[in-house]
């Protein structure tokens, strides 16, 4: 009575994680490392907005997002990436993971060619790109992203029949969880790719505003320079990491005029819209950059830490982008179990994000460790983990 197509899921990545660690006791103080929830402070402007417009949770949110808040971030992608999508390309969104999965029910078709279509993934992944493929009943084809290829899909290696019947492909740039980041080669042949085998390009760039020098290149802003198709590019957005407010759940996705079309129609029968609080409080998230610069400078900080503490470990790679430090072990889950009952610093297996591929997962020989927690705490906490493991 069940559906087959989740019959073989694991357990996800964080009760996975718990049966493994939970029944034995921390070896130290407890410094959770695991999840990418971020620590630094929210925009204090945040409860005065919220205060002036509690109002609004007696009424229903308008679906797509407010007015201004649309617009505000049409005016954000134009400061950001210097392109123009007008406000009803864009659609709010309850938290990025909700658009992730909902392109593709909107978007993609049951068949193509007559056969059953394929959705590209990276491999280690956010796991929603996963669900949504299995969701519409496509093929999954999991990529590796590994040292060998900078840590992003080499989509162009794939053979013809499985592009000619894919019908969307994810990336995530700055990847969760290397850190590696696109740059506009990487993103013109991706694009050249979706128009030569027709599919769409899912990007999720929630990582975007997090980087060390050089802001990442966006993919609208290369689709427009080799003048691609606007409906073969969808964008996801956030303000979890940008704004460190991942319990306000917004973020936006900005697409092709047929694309929103359909997402919007979609999310009318299907979507829960954000409450208009925090619409308002999206709304001022978007139009200041003060917040995030001071963000990224804390970041910044932190790589410089990690970069240091790590400098003499064998194969390790600071991150381009992003919070998280993505750091070679023998195996991943003996090195999560071993660091947490020897010091009480809990880290992520590599393994659990990531699926087997003829045999093969690649990331069952990294550890995952989010650079959420304050500066000095982190610092301590990184010095024992490289003590503890690589020495």
């Amino acid at each position: 009575m069940f559906p087959e197509r989740f019959s073989n899921l694991p357990a996800y990545a964080f009760p996975r994680l718990r049966a493994l660690l939970d029944s034995h006791a921390p070896g130290g103080e407890v410094v959770n490392m695991t999840i990418g929830e971020p620590k630094h402070p929210f925009p204090e402007w945040v409860p005065e907005v919220l205060a002036a417009n509690v109002a609004g949770f007696a009424s229903y949110p308008p679906n797509d997002g407010t007015p201004e808040l649309l617009q505000n971030i049409s005016d954000w992608i134009a400061r950001r990436y210097s392109v123009d999508v007008a406000p009803d390309r864009i659609m709010a969104l309850n938290g990025s993971r909700e658009g992730l999965y909902n392109a593709a029910m909107a978007l993609l078709p049951e068949t193509k060619s007559g056969k059953k279509p394929c959705i590209l993934i990276p491999n280690p992944f956010y796991q929603v790109y996963m669900i949504g493929a299995l969701s519409v009943a496509a093929e999954p084809v999991f990529v590796p992203a590994t040292a060998d290829n900078g840590f992003l899909p080499d989509y162009a290696s794939l053979p013809k029949d499985v592009l000619d019947r894919t019908t969307a492909a994810y990336i995530c740039s700055p990847a969760n969880p290397q850190g590696s980041v696109a740059d506009r080669a990487y993103w013109e042949v991706l694009l050249g790719l979706a128009e030569k085998h027709d599919f769409l390009v899912f990007s999720d760039e929630c990582y975007s505003e997090i980087y060390r020098s050089t802001p990442p290149v966006g993919v609208l802003e290369v689709a427009r320079d080799m003048g691609v198709n606007p409906e073969r590019v969808v964008i996801f957005q956030s303000l979890s990491k940008r704004s460190n407010l991942p319990g306000l759940r917004s973020g936006f996705t900005a697409a092709g005029p047929e694309a929103i079309k359909r997402l919007r129609q979609h999310r009318a029968y299907s979507g829960a819209p954000l409450p208009l609080p925090l619409q308002k409080v999206a709304e001022r998230a978007w139009a200041d950059e003060e917040h995030v610069i001071e963000n990224r400078r804390l970041y910044q900080k932190k790589f410089a830490i990690a970069d240091q503490i790590f400098a003499e470990v064998p194969g390790y790679q600071g991150p381009e982008g992003g919070f998280f430090l993505w750091l070679p072990v023998e195996d991943g889950e003996a090195a999560a179990l071993d660091l947490w009952t020897a010091t009480g610093v809990r880290v992520l297996p590599g393994a659990y994000l990531s699926r087997d591929v003829q045999g093969t997962n690649p990331g069952k020989q990294y550890i995952r460790v989010a650079m959420v927690t304050p500066k000095d705490k982190m610092a301590q906490a990184l010095t024992i983990l490289r003590n503890h493991l690589y020495q």
